[in-house]
């Protein structure tokens, strides 16, 4: 595409320091939205420049959107097509392949990878596309043409069912793009298990948690172990495999429980592991007190907009009120969030007030974030969505 047939997008007087400095996003509000501007279709290609004409790269752009303008890359003499996607790609799954030495990671981490707006979970041959933006949903038949040139897939599922394309205006769906839907198996940390890839939450997977996973397994030797939310058995079958006593794998989803099934077989913890369909909070009110070594809450979003950000961070507050209990004198406690709307100070008050309600005391022996393969656009810290906490309660 030249460059003379984009559109211009101009940022407002004073307006372009932000993007000068890294950030990958314009707002609407930091953009001249003239007659010119309006008229530009939602998801076009533009040239972002700043007040002064200067040309600072090529952006998707949408007009109806509060981050209007998405900046692809900061050459604006680029050609946004196939070859340019491609480029990414490979240099992304370069990084992964270097970091986690299996094909099962999540090879595109939106902006950190230069793909704004979109995800790409990779099952060996399989991939999972989810794309948020109308900019990269114009530009999907290019992504797609790039990605079966990388690897030559045999599965692509688009799993556009996320609820923030609505506010780009796109509508919520899951495409097989090429193959067959269904479920796969997939390799971490040395086992194996299986994610349903159209019908799961998310991707079907959440590899965020594999580091996480392998450092709870650690502390699992000769324990009885408690997996709460414990969806398709990331946790509580890795801990199994490891030498745990016992693990009770907790969760209301029923074809969650059904692939942690699955994973128990693939990895014969049968004897060690058993499942338990229910909701989390009831259930650890009725545990006995200081049953388990290993306690493991990696809870889904309790906070999914900003209205809900008190009553639903306060929900962390209660999860620990109700875990830390269960948790043996010594023991290990690993309770995470994955809403981005509760930053790392509030998680942690949280926690505190949970322990301070249980009246546990103890310490905290690592904090930490999403795997290798959920790299953070150095301008965009905030998008560093997952606190994980791991404790030992005395």
């Amino acid at each position: 595409m030249a460059l003379k047939k984009l559109p211009t997008v101009i940022l407002r007087a004073g307006e372009d320091r932000r993007v000068r400095s890294g950030h990958p996003w314009a707002f609407s509000n930091e953009i001249l939205m003239d007659a010119d501007a309006k008229a530009i279709p939602a998801g076009s290609l533009a040239t972002l420049r700043a007040p002064g004409g200067e040309a600072l790269g090529v952006c998707t752009f949408n007009p109806h959107s509060l981050i209007a303008a998405r900046v692809l890359t900061t050459n604006p003499e680029a050609q946004v097509d196939a070859l340019f996607f491609g480029r990414r790609l490979a240099q992304a799954a370069a990084l992964r392949d270097r970091l986690i030495g299996v094909p099962y990671y999540r090879l595109i981490h939106a902006e950190a990878d230069g793909m704004p707006g979109v995800i790409i979970d990779r099952f060996g041959d399989a991939f999972v596309v989810q794309v948020n933006t109308a900019g990269m949903h114009a530009l999907t038949p290019v992504i797609l043409e790039a990605l079966e040139a990388e690897f030559s897939p045999t599965t692509i599922i688009l799993k556009n069912d996320s609820p923030v394309r609505v506010l780009e205006g796109l509508p919520r769906e899951v495409v097989v793009a090429k193959g067959e839907a269904g479920s796969i198996e997939l390799i971490e940390n040395g086992a194996r298990f299986v994610a349903d890839l159209s019908g799961g939450q998310k991707t079907g997977w959440f590899y965020d948690q594999r580091d996480n996973r392998r450092f709870m397994a650690g502390l699992a030797k000769d324990a009885r172990v408690l997996d709460a939310y414990c969806y398709s058995g990331g946790f509580g079958v890795l801990a199994a495999k490891h030498g745990a006593k016992s693990v009770l794998c907790l969760d209301r989803s029923q074809p969650a429980l059904d692939a942690a099934a699955q994973a128990v077989e693939l990895n014969e913890v049968g004897k060690i592991v058993t499942l338990q369909k229910g909701e989390v909070f009831d259930t650890l009110e009725k545990q006995k007190p200081r049953s388990y070594e290993v306690v493991i809450c990696d809870p889904p979003a309790f906070v999914k907009n900003r209205k809900d950000l008190k009553i639903g961070a306060q929900g962390y507050r209660k999860l620990v009120r109700l875990a830390a209990p269960l948790v043996a004198k010594g023991g290990f406690f690993f309770v995470a969030s994955c809403s981005h709307l509760v930053d790392v100070p509030l998680f942690a008050e949280q926690v505190r007030r949970g322990l301070r309600d249980a009246e546990r005391n103890g310490r905290i022996l690592l904090s930490s974030g999403a795997a290798l393969d959920h790299p953070i656009h150095p301008g965009l810290p905030e998008t560093a969505y997952l606190k994980a906490m791991v404790l030992q309660l005395d």
